[in-house]
């Protein structure tokens, strides 16, 4: 049976490795838990679809565990007929080391796979990484079939890595939630950050602009997530903001709904990004976005528009950014529709899987069009 009639009449079987799993609290396990769901539901079977841990949600010393246990099902799936393609996720450290293994074994196996490149600092981790280990990096992105990358700024900086590479932009996508869009808020305005505490996510910063916002009547602010929560807690109270600033710690999906649901505005002052889901779920939101320009924002941001866009690190412009969210109500109406309607055209996961599906069938295209190649020559 040709490629193209089994792509046609059979479903596409697929292994996607995630970090975690399923309750995963990074960005890339809650977007393939959103697709695992949207799988399950949509009752579509163009592709069957399962997924595996290769670092599991145990301690890191667990981690060699639950790789192994990846490669035992990878080998079992293809020496019985059902694993055409493997989707790796793929971010920087730890992450790319195993990642590395499993792309070398399905190698091995006669398995092609595609990356997923979703780390926030990956062009750091290889600028900084001996030669050795750039030519490995190279070596598994040229050996994908594709790597996805989440904006622009990625496919660039990938193309540079290596020319031969083939690069698809899939930016992650969430489920709306439909909630009104008001220039009035009842009460306070509410502005939500969603994120990993710390200085990569710029949460000194909000701080710091919480603080010469003290004197601004009419908000709260909510900072959750895991990372330094008790060091947040201890700054916000030596400025004598715990009157008006929650720190719930980590919120689990449906603590996050409601948290996107209740509040006004998104913040999220960050040094570094791939493309943060709490942007998207944002403005899947219809919440005004205050956030930075940094890896593939500005793929889905444009300033003043449906978002406003400060510089990382820039107290000034994010404590200037926040006063005119708050003040103005008909600015954050404005940001908020113009930010469900890009959602809506580019983000919603209803249209995630089909796109994701064409990327894997056309890798595979390309995979037996390669084999037959070495085969004629």
């Amino acid at each position: 049976m040709t490629t193209q009639a089994r792509n046609s009449a059979v479903p596409l079987q697929v292994l996607v490795a995630t970090p975690l799993g399923k309750g995963g609290n990074g960005g890339i396990d809650r977007l393939m838990d959103l697709l695992r769901d949207r799988y399950e539901m949509s009752g579509d079977r163009e592709a069957v679809i399962r997924f595996g841990s290769t670092r599991g949600k145990g301690h890191i010393l667990l981690s060699p565990v639950y790789l192994a246990a990846f490669l035992f099902r990878m080998a079992l799936l293809k020496l019985t007929g059902r694993l055409d393609i493997l989707h790796i996720n793929l971010s920087s450290q730890g992450s790319f080391s195993r990642k590395r293994i499993v792309a070398r074994f399905a190698m091995m196996l006669g398995v092609p796979y595609v990356l997923h490149l979703h780390g926030s600092r990956f062009r750091e981790f290889y600028e900084s990484a001996s030669p050795g280990k750039q030519q490995a990096i190279r070596e598994t992105f040229v050996n994908a079939r594709a790597a996805i990358v989440l904006g622009s700024y990625w496919r660039e900086f990938v193309s540079e890595m290596d020319r031969r590479i083939n690069t698809v932009i899939l930016h992650n996508a969430t489920a709306p939630l439909d909630v009104p869009i008001k220039a009035d808020s009842p009460g306070e305005v509410h502005v939500a950050f969603l994120g990993a505490l710390g200085a990569r996510k710029g949460v000194p910063e909000l701080v710091e602009a919480a603080r010469r916002l003290a004197d601004l009547p009419g908000w709260k602010m909510t900072i959750a997530g895991n990372g330094e929560v008790e060091e947040t807690r201890n700054v916000v109270a030596e400025h004598g903001l715990g009157d008006r600033i929650a720190i719930p710690g980590w919120l689990g999906p449906q603590d996050s709904a409601r948290l996107l649901s209740t509040c006004d505005v998104i913040v999220l002052p960050s040094y570094n990004e791939n493309l943060p889901m709490s942007v998207i779920e944002g403005m899947g939101a219809g919440k005004a976005v205050v956030t930075t320009p940094v890896g593939a924002v500005l793929d889905i941001i444009s300033d003043e528009d449906n978002g406003l866009i400060v510089q990382p690190g820039n107290v000034e412009e994010l404590t200037a950014a926040l006063r005119r969210v708050i003040e103005d109500g008909e600015l954050r109406r404005k940001l908020g529709e113009n930010a469900r309607s890009t959602h809506r055209e580019m983000l919603d996961i209803s249209t995630y899987l089909p796109r994701l599906t064409v990327i894997w069938k056309e890798a595979l295209s390309n995979a037996s069009a390669n084999k037959q190649q070495n085969l004629n020559t």
